[in-house]
C-alpha cells in the first residue's frame, strides 16, 4: 500500500510538472503571438540624402507618404511597407532638382520609393532600446533591391522612434550618374531617417 502510494505521488508530481509546464508555453504563445503594429507619422519623419562631389557635399531631402508594419516577435518577422515620395526630392536648388527628377530618378514614371521588411536580423525589445538590423526589398526606379538596414529603435507602451542609416548605390541599381567632364559626383548616396510613430498593441 505505502508503495503504491509512493507511486502515485511519483506520477502526480510529474503529472503536476508537466502541467505547469504546459501553462506556461500557453501564457508565452499568448503574449508573443499576435502581431505588433507601428505605424510611422510622416509629420514627424525625417528622410534626408548626402551626395558627395569633388567640390562640395549636395544634401537633400524627401517627404514619408505612409506606411505601417507588423511584428510577429516570436518569429523576429517583420511585415508591411513604407512609402517614400519620390517626387518630393529637393536640394534646395530649382535646376539641381529638375535634373534629378527628370533623369535620374524619373520620378514621373516612378513616383514611389518603397521598403518592404520581411525580418529583423537581432533582439528586438518592445519596452525600451534595440540595436538591430532590418533586412527586406527596397524598391526605386522600378526596380527591387535586397537591402539590410541598421537601425536604432526605441519603443515605449504607445510610441516608437528610429533612426536609420544605409548607402544606395543608384547607379549600380541602374539609374544615371549626373556626373559631367568638369564634376565629378559620387555613384552611391548615403540615407538618413528619423522616424516616430505609434504602436498598437494587442
Amino acid at each position: 500500500m505505502k508503495e503504491a502510494c509512493r507511486t502515485l505521488g511519483r506520477y502526480g508530481a510529474s503529472a503536476l510538472l508537466l502541467a505547469f509546464i504546459w501553462l506556461v508555453a500557453a501564457a508565452a504563445a499568448t503574449v508573443e503571438g499576435p502581431p505588433v503594429a507601428f505605424e510611422p507619422d510622416p509629420a514627424r519623419t525625417v528622410i534626408t540624402w548626402t551626395l558627395g562631389d569633388v567640390l562640395h557635399t549636395v544634401r537633400g531631402t524627401f517627404r514619408l507618404k505612409r506606411g505601417e508594419l507588423q511584428l510577429d516577435s516570436a518569429a523576429n518577422r517583420l511585415t508591411g511597407e513604407v512609402v517614400v515620395d519620390a517626387q518630393s526630392g529637393e536640394s534646395g536648388s530649382a535646376m539641381r532638382d529638375r535634373k534629378m527628377h527628370r533623369e535620374i530618378l524619373e520620378s514621373a514614371r516612378y513616383p514611389e520609393i518603397v521598403f518592404r521588411p520581411d525580418r529583423i536580423d537581432g533582439p528586438l525589445k518592445l519596452q525600451g532600446k534595440s540595436s538591430v538590423q532590418v533586412h527586406g526589398i527596397f524598391s526605386i526606379h522600378g526596380s527591387d533591391h535586397e537591402l539590410r538596414v541598421p537601425a536604432e529603435v526605441e519603443i515605449s507602451s504607445s510610441q516608437w522612434s528610429a533612426t536609420l542609416h544605409f548607402a544606395v548605390p543608384y547607379e549600380k541599381w541602374g539609374m544615371k550618374n549626373p556626373s559631367t567632364l568638369f564634376l565629378r559626383v559620387s555613384d552611391t548616396v548615403q540615407i538618413d531617417i528619423t522616424v516616430s510613430g505609434s504602436v498598437t498593441r494587442p
